[in-house]
């Protein structure tokens, strides 16, 4: 074992512990996986040896594979496995996918010092570094508090340098994870005091919620019971960018690439499938639709993402990455109804989401003479979502939920709302002209 990994989903199964496993016929690399919440998912894993089912499914029906690279599962709370694995010099690889909201970011791109459980993890950690005592499982509440643990145990064990692979989806991802870690560090009055490796990346391939059909399915198919098969599409990329200065697996054997700069996959990406996404969440969800390709198949959400994509190819032009021949893959992608990507499990979170799937592409148009627009209606279909969601008195599935709450009970919501996925454009009088414009021209 010399990979751990915090966040132990469907997303990280169908990617990074594949390709790992691909690259890694010899099982010099498994991977200690620990969740992001509870340890359900780690209980079940474990309970299969770490063992599970890989449903690739595509036009041309399902291909099934068992994958092997995970050794060990944990729950979120056992940070003494986790320090004392982190710890070991053999232990080279920390991977990531913790969602946009594990990093404890606001809109600053800083380490959220309000946050209650930052402060609260700051606080634990500070006085058991102050009493040289170690803290027992469950002290500790969020990636950056657990991670700096980790890394703090590393520095005292004199394991050597080690490399931080996050996998999610946020613009820079090494610099927020860097940005959450260190912010943490700086609240307690510790750096981690080893060579860390930031390792940028960016990843793609769409991976949606296992079903009780399709737990059904892999057991008629292998005879064998899989309470934990992962279901995904045949499509897969994955792009890193670093300095690596300790060992890792050859995931180029598996199909990855690396690359010099990361910043125009990062964006690529981003912008034209998660912008695309959540514009599609937030509209398909209000005309309603369930999943991403029944959105698909309605005019009026074809054309606003239509639309997107036009901006966003604007401001790839010449970035040698093809955004035409990437644009025509995701319509393929997206209208594939063998995946059933249900819009409500992407529109969580918008509040953080929006941040990098969409603001930055806006801004970069207004600054060029643009207006925006296309954008800009991702964000004003999400504050009708929202709006729609707190009247009906539903629970907002957002990490920021309560504060859209409050914001929402303000004399001028929408700016409070505009405010808290950008402060930019929630001060510039035009965008915040076209996007009550936006929100009042919908067909639905």
């Amino acid at each position: 074992m010399r990979i751990v990994h915090l966040g132990l989903g469907a997303f990280h199964r169908s990617h990074q512990a594949w390709y790992t496993a691909r690259a890694d016929e010899g099982g010099e690399w498994g991977i200690a996986a620990f969740t992001g919440r509870g340890p359900e998912a780690a209980r079940l894993l474990g309970e299969q040896d770490g063992l599970y089912t890989l449903v690739e499914r595509g036009g041309d029906g399902d291909r099934l594979e068992v994958i092997e690279s995970i050794v060990q599962t944990h729950g979120a709370a056992e940070i003494t496995a986790l320090r004392e694995l982190v710890s070991r010099p053999e232990v080279t690889i920390v991977t990531l996918t913790v969602t946009e909201k594990g990093y404890r970011l606001g809109a600053d791109r800083r380490l959220d010092a309000q946050d209650a459980d930052v402060l609260a993890d700051a606080v634990t950690t500070r006085a058991a570094l102050a009493d040289g005592r170690d803290l027992p499982d469950g002290a500790l509440r969020t990636m950056p508090g657990r991670l700096l643990w980790a890394l703090l145990g590393r520095a005292e064990a004199s394991a050597g340098p080690i490399a931080v692979i996050p996998c999610d989806n946020l613009a820079d991802n090494a610099g927020a994870v860097r940005a959450s870690v260190l912010g943490m560090a700086e609240l307690v009055g510790r750096l981690p005091g080893i060579d860390v490796d930031w390792i940028g990346t960016s990843v793609d391939r769409i991976t949606p919620r296992t079903t009780d059909a399709d737990v059904r399915l892999v057991t008629e198919r292998t005879g064998v019971t899989d309470l934990v098969p992962v279901v995904t599409e045949s499509y897969s990329s994955w792009i890193l960018s670093g300095v690596f200065r300790v060992e890792r697996p050859r995931w180029e054997d598996a199909g990855a690439t690396f690359v010099d700069r990361i910043e125009p996959y990062e964006r690529r990406k981003l912008w034209m499938l998660n912008g695309a996404h959540s514009l599609l969440a937030y509209a398909g969800t209000r005309r309603g639709h369930i999943t991403v390709a029944d959105a698909m198949s309605d005019p009026e959400c074809v054309r606003a993402v239509e639309a997107l994509w036009d901006l966003d190819a604007r401001h790839l032009a010449g970035s040698g990455l093809a955004p035409d021949e990437y644009r025509a893959d995701l319509a393929r992608r997206f209208t594939n109804r063998s995946i059933a990507h249900h819009l409500r499990q992407i529109a969580a979170d918008g509040s953080v989401k929006l941040r990098d799937r969409v603001v930055g592409a806006v801004m970069l148009d207004r600054q060029h003479g643009g207006s925006g627009d296309a954008g800009l209606r991702a964000v004003a279909e999400w504050i009708s979502f929202v709006e729609t969601e707190h009247a009906a008195g539903r629970t907002i599935d957002d990490v920021a939920a309560d504060e859209i709450g409050r914001r929402l009970s303000r004399p001028d919501p929408i700016r409070g709302l505009v405010e808290l996925i950008s402060p930019d454009l929630a001060g510039s009088g035009p965008a915040m002209l076209e996007i009550e414009r936006l929100r009042t021209s919908f067909v639905v």
